[in-house]
C-alpha cells in the first residue's frame, strides 16, 4: 500500500506565496488615496418635474416626452433614466423623474439637441412646471 500524502497545512509559514499575496492585498486595501484625493463615486443627480400641461393639447403633447425620453436615453451615456407618467385621475398632470450619472451630465442634456427640440415644442402646453432637485435616498433598479 504506498503511504498517504502529508496534509496540506494552513500556516502562511508553510506557504510563502500565498502569504505574500495576502499581504499585498492588504498593503492595497490599506494604502492612502492617490494625490490625498479620497477616491468616491460620484452621487447622481435626481430631479423630479410636475408639469400640467393644456388638456386642449394633451394629445399632441403625449408623443413628444416619448421621442425626447427614448433619445436622451439612447444618445446620452450620463442619463441612466427617464420616466414620464401621468397621473390616473388627472391625465394632464405629469411627472418626470430624471436621474443623471451627475451633474455635467444633466447640464448636458439640457443643452442637448433633442431636449431643446422637447422644450421649443412644449413652450405652449406647459400650463405649470415645478422642479425638484432631490437627495438620494436609496436607488436600485432590476435593468
Amino acid at each position: 500500500m504506498p503511504p498517504r500524502p502529508k496534509p496540506l497545512s494552513r500556516t502562511p509559514a508553510r506557504h510563502p506565496r500565498v502569504t505574500a499575496v495576502a499581504l499585498g492585498l492588504t498593503l492595497i486595501a490599506a494604502a492612502p488615496p492617490q494625490n490625498g484625493k479620497a477616491m468616491t463615486t460620484p452621487t447622481p443627480i435626481v430631479r423630479l418635474a410636475e408639469l400640467q400641461i393644456d388638456p386642449a393639447q394633451l394629445d399632441a403633447y403625449l408623443a413628444l416626452p416619448r421621442k425626447e425620453v427614448e433619445a436622451s436615453v439612447r444618445l446620452e451615456p450620463g442619463v441612466l433614466t427617464l420616466n414620464a407618467v401621468a397621473l390616473k385621475d388627472a391625465p394632464d398632470h405629469i411627472r418626470l423623474m430624471e436621474i443623471y450619472a451627475d451633474q455635467a451630465s444633466y447640464e448636458a442634456h439640457l443643452s442637448s439637441p433633442h431636449f431643446i427640440s422637447y422644450k421649443t415644442a412644449t413652450a405652449t402646453m406647459v400650463r405649470s412646471l415645478a422642479l425638484h432637485v432631490t437627495t438620494p435616498i436609496a436607488l436600485r433598479s432590476k435593468r
